[in-house]
């Protein structure tokens, strides 16, 4: 099988031997994803093109995990840089584990299916264990029943049928006077979103390498076996309407879309790899965090992605709008901004950045917050910290606290305040 995984800020040289968590790949897979790489420089450093003393030229994999499928079948995983508290790298399927729970707070996506089974599938490469969740939710709507509808259907038959096309009789049958150009309705379950649905499953079937799912795959396409294909993914899911009657094919089709029209929730472009499913730690952190105070804070009024607030107006129009992570106004109103970054003590202000301090202070000033929180991963090598911002007047202050969460433990086995965290035994 032609996979690999790797860690965050691991590598990807050429050569015929991993060395010490870097990956070892042909010239011809590191220059597909080298392409990628340039290709999309100007909308995200998915890997950062450098060299590493004993290994040459490498690609060192940033804040962006998920899965890279190259054109001559190799698979490249890449899993978040998770530590324990001793600062102990988690190994592949501790971090699968975390990852799958990650992604199952990030909104309008069909990762929120999740339950335990899928948890449990942790060894499994990411994009096997993708298809094994999108395969799930099919089956439970297939238990359900597919939806079959009455279709038009237009059709050059030798009996008349339904209503006559004039135009195209005179068209296609000026000639032949024996045949009828004709529409008519047939009741069927050849609609649009099954024709998708059966295009993934053939989709995943030409890329799945497991045999658990490839014969799950099999038995699914033989339910599907009279309905045909999608030739235009983009306009078919136009033409998708999801009301009550077909709320059961909802999550169906988030995996469908998600993988046909490739929308990674990163976006990418070009064509010098044959898929990727990317998605940004740092987004997935900010979901995180946010789930969890949302469901365990007791906050009434909590949001993510505010966008109340611009930075500068121009005339009537707000200009550089501000979006802080999270934002809550319960008695009063606090400013929280998530970074996906390791502190250290051994680092200036612990590696906390000027920029995120500046950031900071202009949220607080145009929300007018009583307090403002920088939260980072648990790491065990940084200390929780506090910051003052003062204005001309002394008794003018703000509060900046510096606070960690332990994306290694389950929400259950962690207790996570604003003023400080506290670990379960």
């Amino acid at each position: 099988m032609k996979h690999k995984t790797l860690h965050e800020y691991k590598c990807i040289f050429i050569g015929r031997r991993d060395d010490n968590g870097n990956r070892a790949v042909t010239r011809k897979v590191f220059e597909e994803l080298e392409r990628f790489v340039l290709q999309n420089s100007d909308i995200a450093q998915f890997l950062k093109i450098g060299y590493k003393k004993g290994l040459g030229k490498v690609l060192q994999a940033q804040n962006y995990v998920g899965v890279i499928q190259t054109k001559d079948g190799m698979t490249i995983e890449i899993l978040p840089k998770i530590t324990e508290r001793n600062r102990e790298e988690l190994d592949d399927e501790a971090s699968r584990q975390i990852l799958i729970r990650m992604l199952q707070t990030l909104k309008n996506s069909p990762f929120k299916s999740l339950h335990k089974a899928h948890l449990k599938t942790a060894k499994m490469p990411l994009f096997e264990i993708f298809i094994s969740m999108f395969l799930d939710e099919l089956a439970i709507l297939v238990r359900k029943g597919i939806r079959s509808d009455y279709i038009e259907n237009e059709e050059n038959l030798r009996f008349l049928k339904g209503k006559l096309k004039l135009q195209e009789q005179l068209k296609y049958n000026y000639i032949h006077k024996e045949r009828f150009f004709v529409a008519h309705d047939e009741y069927s379950s050849d609609r649009v979103e099954n024709r998708l649905i059966k295009t993934t499953l053939q989709y995943f079937y030409k890329k799945s390498k497991f045999t658990k799912n490839q014969q799950r795959i099999r038995e699914f396409l033989f339910v599907f076996d009279e309905i045909g294909l999608s030739k235009d993914f983009k306009k078919d899911f136009t033409k998708i309407r999801i009301d009550r009657q077909m709320r059961d094919y909802e999550q169906v089709l988030l995996w469908c879309k998600t993988f046909l029209l490739g929308e990674s929730f990163t976006p990418y472009k070009g064509e010098s790899v044959a898929f990727a499913l990317l998605f940004d730690m740092n987004r997935l952190f900010e979901s995180y965090v946010y789930d969890y105070l949302k469901r365990y804070g007791g906050y009434r009024d909590i949001t993510a992605q505010d966008r109340t607030h611009y930075l500068a107006w121009e005339g009537t129009d707000g200009k550089f709008r501000l979006r802080p992570d999270i934002v809550i106004r319960d008695h009063e109103t606090i400013v929280i901004d998530t970074k996906w970054k390791l502190l250290s003590r051994e680092k200036t202000n612990q590696g906390i950045s000027q920029s995120d301090m500046y950031q900071l202070y202009a949220y607080g000033k145009k929300y007018g917050a009583t307090e403002l929180y920088l939260i980072y991963p648990l790491d065990g090598n940084a200390g929780e910290s506090e910051y003052h911002f003062y204005g001309k007047d002394k008794d003018q202050k703000l509060n900046l606290y510096v606070r960690f969460f332990d994306v290694s433990r389950r929400h259950s086995q962690q207790y996570f305040t604003l003023e400080g965290t506290v670990l379960c035994p």
